[in-house]
């Protein structure tokens, strides 16, 4: 996620930069073929890169509005999560009292299902980190399942029952902590749709094509009068509807490991050190820093 209120242009040119290129060369070419070939013919109406011009400002409006609808979608989401897990802990450190024991365990066992959940959305296979939340032997049995978050509630719901079942905590506190699980529940699952759910290619690929009809078009039109300088005012336009769409583009899936996604690591970090402050432990891990100050993953 983006701290810095401004951006740096080389951020920006990094990201654009292959489309640059090549709006460079079809405006190039888009000159030599007004200058050389229909020049002396017809002459392209202005109405048409108008059309486009507003066509374009629809789509990428559109798509725009609704990349940041999923990205403000997953952080709420997330957001949810940090509160449910600070009452989650509290709650099983006030209710069970007389079986802390098993109320640290649940808790760490939580962090893992955290870890474990932010792994699965970011196809981070190789991330580790929250097994050291679980025993061995609950490592094997969540291992042996595909979804390894689903399976961590389950083994949280199991610890849940035996705490009601030896009277730790009455029915009215099993159905509070219960609802909390059933809320991860629903936050996984609504993270999964997010994930799974891809954005329509159909608005994206349109989007890109009228902004090359558009540039092509402009600086056939604006090369009558403007001449060579066509070139670059075909760009510059050009770049800033590019630039437009590859930001709002960058949200479509907010999940991924870059700048622009919902900073998965540095909630889970917060969330880490919170309960383990709540559980006394000395060993506290440091908060996630921004990188070079501009953004945190």
């Amino acid at each position: 996620m983006l701290l810095a209120q401004n951006i740096r242009l080389t951020r920006i040119l990094r990201n654009t930069w292959q489309v640059d290129i090549i709006m460079i060369i079809s405006c190039t070419i888009a000159y030599l073929v007004r200058s050389y070939l229909i020049a002396y013919h017809f002459e392209i109406p202005g109405i048409i890169p108008t059309l486009l011009g507003t066509a374009i400002a629809f789509f990428i409006g559109f798509n725009n509005n609704q990349a940041y609808d999923r990205w403000w979608e997953a952080r709420k989401i997330w957001g949810a999560l940090v509160n449910d897990s600070r009452s989650f802990a509290r709650a099983l450190l006030s209710y069970a009292g007389n079986d802390r024991a098993t109320a640290v365990r649940m808790i760490n066992r939580h962090l893992a299902f955290l870890y474990a959940l932010k792994a699965n959305l970011r196809n981070a296979a190789n991330d580790s980190y929250g097994n050291s939340f679980l025993t061995e032997e609950e490592l094997r049995e969540v291992d042996a399942q595909t979804n390894r978050h689903n399976a961590i509630i389950s083994i949280q719901s199991r610890d849940l029952q035996k705490l009601s079942e030896n009277g730790t905590i009455d029915g009215f506190r099993f159905l509070e902590i219960n609802e909390m699980l059933v809320r991860f529940c629903d936050s996984m699952g609504m993270c999964e749709r997010i994930k799974n759910t891809v954005f329509p290619t159909t608005y994206s690929y349109l989007t890109k094509v009228f902004i090359w009809l558009f540039v092509v078009t402009f600086t056939l039109v604006i090369s009558q009068t403007a001449g060579i300088y066509a070139i670059f005012l075909g760009w510059l336009i050009g770049f800033v509807f590019v630039s437009t769409q590859i930001n709002g583009m960058s949200l479509v899936n907010p999940f991924e490991n870059n700048s622009a996604g919902v900073p998965l690591n540095q909630i889970t970090r917060t969330i880490e050190i919170n309960l383990l402050e709540m559980m006394g432990e000395k060993n506290i891990p440091e908060p996630v820093k921004p990188i070079n100050g501009e953004y945190v993953m």
